[in-house]
């Protein structure tokens, strides 16, 4: 089905203003008269017939102004576009370079040295593992932006339990937030089932908390609660650490997007875990908001659609 442009639709909502300001003043032509009467002059068919004629003109000049406006949108809105679309393929061969770089390195290492010690071997091959692993938890990322910008009608929704399904993300999570002695304080009720695509809602949650682990600091506690609301679950996640500065939080859903580029790396962040969220949370029929607390840390508020 052909979209109607802005343009088009520019037209005829003159158009029709045109017709029904034309229909009154000839049926009342003189705003005296309250009812419609046959007209009695040859002055009134020539004054209908020229009626006609300028509209005919207006017409014509605005259906040529309305394509050359959507010529001028689409053009604009190409250009957009394909900056955005320069600015992903950088930052993804940006991403890309040094896992594969520092892959390669150790690899070449290897074979290039014949009588290295096990010992050394080792260390490059789980170097060399982890640096794959990024790279593939990069490649990850990518496609399921990929599915929510081009195909998100294709998404398999279903009945999804997010009570049972955060308290596995806890309960996934316990190792890495004992090292970093924190704590998550799970507080949603134990009846939230909305309907939608598990794995985007998984990696809502999932990105949130490895967020926070990664960046709240040690000795921190993460909390999370819900309520609901006209057909709405609002949910709040939140930490007691540092926050950030106020500067970054516009761009914080960002692509690629880092406050500490050299961090997050060392963290094996992809740089796209908060897009992600942002992207499944809205097409999930909800909002998200980043802020400071006052009390310090970083809260996100959100909804989903049940």
């Amino acid at each position: 089905m052909k979209r109607v442009t802005e343009g088009f639709k520019m037209w005829v909502s003159v158009m029709v203003v045109f017709a029904f300001y034309a229909v009154i003043f000839l049926l009342f032509e003189d705003y005296d008269r309250k009812f419609s009467e046959p007209f009695g002059e040859v002055s009134d068919w020539h004054l209908l017939l020229f009626s006609i004629v300028v509209m005919a003109g207006l017409g014509w000049l605005l259906f040529h102004y309305a394509r050359r406006m959507d010529q001028r949108i689409s053009r604009e809105q190409q250009q957009r576009q394909n900056q955005m679309r320069r600015e992903l393929t950088q930052n993804i061969a940006h991403e890309l370079k040094t896992p594969v770089a520092s892959i390669l390195a150790y690899t070449d290492t290897i074979l290039e040295t014949p009588d290295i010690p096990d010992a050394a071997c080792r260390k490059f091959i789980e170097r060399t593992n982890v640096q794959a692993r990024r790279l593939t938890a990069l490649l990850q990322d990518i496609s399921t932006l990929n599915k929510m910008d081009y195909a998100p009608d294709m998404l398999r929704r279903e009945r999804v339990d997010l009570s049972a399904m955060v308290a596995d993300i806890v309960q996934e999570s316990e190792q890495q937030l004992a090292v970093r002695q924190m704590t998550f304080l799970n507080e949603l009720p134990q009846d939230i089932c909305i309907e939608g695509n598990w794995q985007l809602l998984y990696s809502i949650f999932r990105n949130l908390t490895d967020n926070a682990i990664n960046y709240a600091g040690t000795n921190t506690t993460i909390r999370l609660w819900a309520s609901r609301t006209d057909g709405l679950w609002h949910f709040t996640f939140s930490d007691n650490g540092a926050g950030i500065p106020a500067e970054h939080l516009p761009r914080l859903f960002e692509r690629f997007y880092r406050i500490d580029k050299s961090r997050s790396r060392d963290l094996g962040g992809t740089g796209l875990g908060l897009a992600i969220v942002k992207n499944a949370v809205l097409l999930h029929g909800g909002t998200i908001t980043a802020v400071n607390q006052p009390t310090g840390g970083l809260r996100f508020d959100f909804t989903l659609r049940q």
